[in-house]
């Protein structure tokens, strides 16, 4: 097939290996104080936003990324009131949120002002409205200073960030000591998911070595994972508690809680979903067995 006359974007993922997209109109380009930001039009994938490099959302499958960072822990707990978002700048994450009408309040702590007002002027299919809803307070500074300082307990904490790679402004809050004060700001019921890497065996390190943090912290931690069409891969999430699994849900159990709760606009999450993702594959659990790295404040994540 002859390729238009497109101009590219190609986003490396290894040194050896790069994703192609082809950009119909530029939006946006520009530095933060916190990191570099791009906003483009596509054929394939619609509106994208990328972060150094990195897609971090497009326009056309977002929801599912959103979807299962969100609503497996919210069905998980049997009350969710409560809740603290770290990141989530396209605002996507408190849409999903607020679809729970248990929800009283929600926290949401992004250290990047301009990034968050950005995807309020640009992503409007993202956040459809959800920075304006008077459950939600926004919070422009550190997220782990804030938790540090605070004495408020959640229901769940949601961690929407980059990846915690040692030179990237994230990787203090992956680490085992965000992950001590993140449990001291739980409810007794509490839960704490994240995106977590991604799930190519290749790379698996990333999401292994989360998984191994969170693990000196809290009695119950699971992977899971969705393919997402325009990362071209599987991507990885942790969830974690101290007595809430998220496995001992069957797919009828989730159902029955996805409508006593009124949320019927889902796209990609329900029971049968909520199987196959914490199905985990032989390789990614062999790789995860291989891999023994603890990620601390003074030991980050180094890969590549």
């Amino acid at each position: 097939m002859h390729a238009p006359n497109w101009k590219w974007f190609i986003e490396y993922t290894h040194p050896s290996q790069a994703h192609m997209y082809g950009i119909e109109r530029y939006v946006y380009g520009g530095r933060t104080k916190y990191q570099y930001v791009e906003i483009f039009d596509t054929e394939f994938y619609g509106r994208c936003l990328v972060l150094d490099g990195k897609i971090q959302s497009a326009e056309y499958d977002e929801y599912i990324y959103h979807e299962i960072l969100v609503h497996p822990a919210l069905l998980l707990h049997p009350d969710p009131a409560k809740i603290l978002v770290v990141g989530g700048g396209e605002g996507a994450v408190l849409r999903e949120i607020l679809r729970h009408p248990s929800v009283e309040q929600i926290t949401m702590v992004d250290i990047d002002r301009e990034v968050v007002e950005l995807c309020k002027k640009y992503l409007g299919n993202w956040h459809q409205g959800a920075f304006d809803n008077p459950k939600v307070e926004l919070l422009h500074m550190d997220a782990r200073k804030y938790l540090e300082n605070s004495k408020d307990v959640y229901d769940i904490i949601v961690v929407d960030l980059t990846e915690p790679l040692d030179d990237g402004p994230s990787y203090l809050l992956f680490t085992k000591e965000f992950y001590n004060i993140a449990s001291e700001r739980l409810a007794e019921n509490g839960i704490i998911v994240m995106q977590a890497g991604s799930f190519n065996p290749h790379f698996i390190e990333c999401h292994a070595a989360i998984c191994n943090t969170l693990a000196t912290t809290f009695a119950i931690n699971r992977s899971f994972y969705a393919f997402i069409p325009s990362y071209d891969t599987s991507w990885g999430f942790a969830i974690a508690s101290h007595k809430l699994d998220p496995v001992k849900l069957s797919a009828d159990e989730v159902d029955k809680r996805l409508a006593e709760r009124g949320i019927k606009e889902l796209k990609f999450y329900d029971g049968e979903t909520h199987l196959a993702v914490f199905s985990i594959p032989k390789d990614i659990r062999e790789a995860k067995e291989r891999e023994k790295r603890i990620i601390t404040d003074n030991n980050p994540l180094i890969t590549y």
